[in-house]
């Protein structure tokens, strides 16, 4: 037994990890923190807006109590701010074993010929540049934990992208590449012996939570994922060896 599994034998795999989210103050952040808390996990949340963040936070430790959850503002498209949330978070808490990438948006248009590159410009910073900060920042940490997990939410139209959605997807499938990226770094460290961390790929069609549905009482949201359905998933990830899920989308809605 080492040192990122002592004191936790014979609980479930999640139970005193530490894990970071980042993009948590949204409803899928919420649902995560509360999954992730449940589960005895040691959760470090982050998110751009200060205030939702707060609200997140305190909601997931009132619901579990005694669980360690905490929530700090990161400029995740400054590498050096990730880097130092993560050296914080090591520091304080002894290990990282997993980092959840939840910071999302959408922007797009009725037509090809319609797209704005302004939107490009906003989705590659958003959808790109936060998962290249947040991979390159917890790559080797994630590397020394032995179960280590970077879970990235992609969307189907990644795969499948209809031509007033070509910003969002191509940022959408650029995203996973560079995950997949990483998910090779961490086979190349695993050796003959396999990989001990894993970056894996949650795919779903879109997103669903309470308030869209009071909002839209008659609408169906076909193949969408609720956002507690989604957390259960991340979480799920743990359960799972690492060689298992490394590099691999798990699609959360049917595969079109």
């Amino acid at each position: 037994m080492n040192a990122t599994t002592a004191g936790i034998e014979g609980s479930g795999v999640l139970e005193g990890a530490v894990v970071a989210v980042a993009g948590a103050a949204g409803p899928a952040g919420r649902a995560t923190l509360l999954s992730l808390a449940e589960r005895g996990a040691t959760v470090v949340a982050s998110d751009s807006n200060a205030e939702r963040l707060a609200e997140a936070v305190d909601a997931a430790r009132y619901a579990h109590g005694g669980a360690t959850v905490t929530g700090e503002t990161v400029d995740l498209l400054d590498l050096d701010a990730a880097r130092a949330w993560a050296d914080r978070t090591e520091a304080e808490f002894g290990r990282i074993d997993g980092l959840v990438h939840l910071v999302g948006g959408w922007r797009g248009g009725s037509s090809f010929a319609g797209t704005s590159l302004a939107d490009w410009d906003f989705l590659e910073k958003l959808l790109i540049r936060t998962v290249q900060s947040t991979s390159l920042a917890f790559q080797e940490a994630l590397q020394r934990s032995d179960r280590g997990r970077y879970v990235l939410i992609s969307a189907a139209g990644a795969s499948r992208p209809t031509a007033g959605n070509a910003a969002y997807a191509a940022s959408k499938a650029a995203a996973e590449a560079w995950t997949l990226a990483l998910g090779d770094a961490f086979r190349k460290a695993g050796g003959d012996a396999g990989p001990t961390s894993a970056a894996a790929i949650l795919v779903v069609k879109a997103l669903v939570h309470d308030a869209m549905r009071a909002e839209r009482p008659n609408a169906k949201f076909a193949g969408f994922t609720d956002v507690t359905e989604l957390a259960e998933a991340i979480a799920d990830v743990w359960d799972r060896p690492a060689g298992e899920v490394n590099g691999t989308r798990l699609w959360l809605t049917p595969q079109s």
